[in-house]
C-alpha cells in the first residue's frame, strides 16, 4: 500500500500564516502505546529563540518558495518547534517541487519517525539512500550546532543512521543491521562513531551475535574526541565495564532528552545480565520525561509496546 502523506500545499499555507498553531492544540502524534502526544513543552527563552530564528526562514521561503535550501530550513526551523506535523507539509511540498532530491525524504523521514509512521519513515529514508547511491558524501549544516560549531554528521549518515532507528523500532534487526553497518563505515568522526556504534551493539545483542557486538565495542574508549554524544559514548563505557549504571543514572543536572537516552541504555543493559523484571522498570522509567521525540523514548516505547523483552 503506497504510504499516506498530508496535503502539503494546505497544510503549508496554514504554517507561513500560523493556522495550525493558532487552533486548539491537537496531538502531534499517537504514541506506540496508544496515548496522544502533543507538541513538547519549551521553555519561554528557548521558544523565543527558536521562534527568531524561523523567523528569517520563513521569509527566505516566502521569497523564493522554489529554492531547496530555502525549504528544507523551514522545515527545520518549525520541527524545532515540535511542530512536527507542519515540518512533514513543508518537505512534503519540497517533494512536490524537487521529487529527486534525497534531504528531502531524509528530513521527511526523520520526522515520520517523530510521530510514529514507522513504516513512512522507512519508505522515505530508502528512497533517499538509493538517490544518494554511489555520489560522495556531504557535511550537513547543523541547526542547532554544538559548543565548537562544527558539524559532526553527513546526509547519508543520517540517512543510514535515521533508517536503523526505524528498523530497530519494528525489531527487523537484519535491516537495522545493515542501515547502522553503513553508517558506522560512513563515520568519519568519533561523534558519528559512538552514534551508530551505540546502536550497531544494542541490534547485534539482539541477534544473539555477541562475538561481533564486542568487537564493535574494540573502538571505544574513555578518552574520545566527542562534541555531540557524550551519552552514547558513556553508554558504551557502560556496556565495556568502565561505568556503572548508577553513575550515569544518578549523574546531576540532566534534561529529559539526556534522561531518556541514559534510561534506555541501562535497561539494555539490564537486558544483557539477564534481568528482564529490572529492565522494563528502566524502559518505564524513560517514558517518565515529556521529551517524547528523544530516541530513547521512542526505543523504550516500542520495546515496552511488544511485550516481550529479550
Amino acid at each position: 500500500m503506497r504510504p499516506i502523506h498530508p496535503a502539503p500545499i494546505l497544510l503549508l499555507l496554514l504554517v507561513l500564516g500560523g493556522g495550525l498553531h493558532a487552533q486548539q492544540p491537537q496531538p502531534e502524534a499517537t504514541s506506540l502505546l496508544g496515548q496522544p502526544l502533543y507538541a513538547p513543552e519549551i521553555a519561554p527563552e528557548t521558544r523565543a529563540r527558536l521562534e527568531e530564528n524561523l523567523a528569517p526562514a520563513k521569509a527566505d521561503y516566502k521569497k523564493n518558495p522554489d529554492d531547496v535550501d530555502a525549504i528544507i530550513w523551514l522545515g527545520r526551523r518549525t520541527a524545532y518547534l515540535g511542530r512536527y506535523r507542519e515540518a512533514i507539509a513543508i518537505y512534503s511540498e519540497g517533494i512536490e517541487k524537487h521529487p529527486r532530491d534525497p534531504r528531502f525524504y531524509r528530513h521527511r523521514g526523520h520526522r515520520y519517525l517523530t510521530v510514529r509512521e514507522i513504516s513512512n519513515a522507512i519508505a522515505d529514508l530508502e528512497r533517499a539512500a538509493r538517490l544518494l547511491a554511489g555520489t560522495p558524501d556531504e557535511i550537513e549544516p547543523d541547526g542547532a550546532p554544538n559548543r565548537k560549531n562544527i558539524p559532526r554528521s553527513t546526509t547519508q549518515t543520517n540517512i543510514w543512521y535515521h533508517l536503523g532507528l526505524a528498523y530497530y523500532l519494528l525489531a527487523d534487526h537484519d535491516n537495522a543491521r545493515r542501515a547502522f553497518t553503513n553508517c558506522l563505515e560512513l563515520s568519519g568522526n568519533d561523534d558519528m562513531l559512538v552514534a551508530s556504534s551505540y546502536w550497531l551493539y544494542l541490534t547485534l545483542r539482539r541477534l544473539g551475535e555477541e562475538g561481533y557486538a564486542q568487537e564493535v565495542l574494540e573502538r571505544i574508549r574513555p578518552e574520545m574526541d566527542i562534541l555531540e554524544n557524550t551519552t552514547y559514548h558513556a553508554l558504551l563505557l557502560l556496556y565495556k565495564g568502565l561505568k556503572t549504571p548508577e553513575s550515569l543514572l544518578d549523574a546531576p543536572d540532566q534534561d529529559d532528552v539526556t534522561r531518556a537516552t541514559l534510561a534506555y541504555g541501562v535497561g539494555n543493559w539490564y537486558l544483557h545480565k539477564g534481568k528482564p523484571e529490572k529492565a522494563r522498570a528502566t524502559f518505564q522509567k524513560t517514558l517518565e520525561g515529556k521529551q517524547w521525540a528523544a530516541f530513547g523514548y521512542l526505543a523504550a516505547e516500542a520495546d515496552l509496546a511488544r511485550g516481550e523483552l529479550r
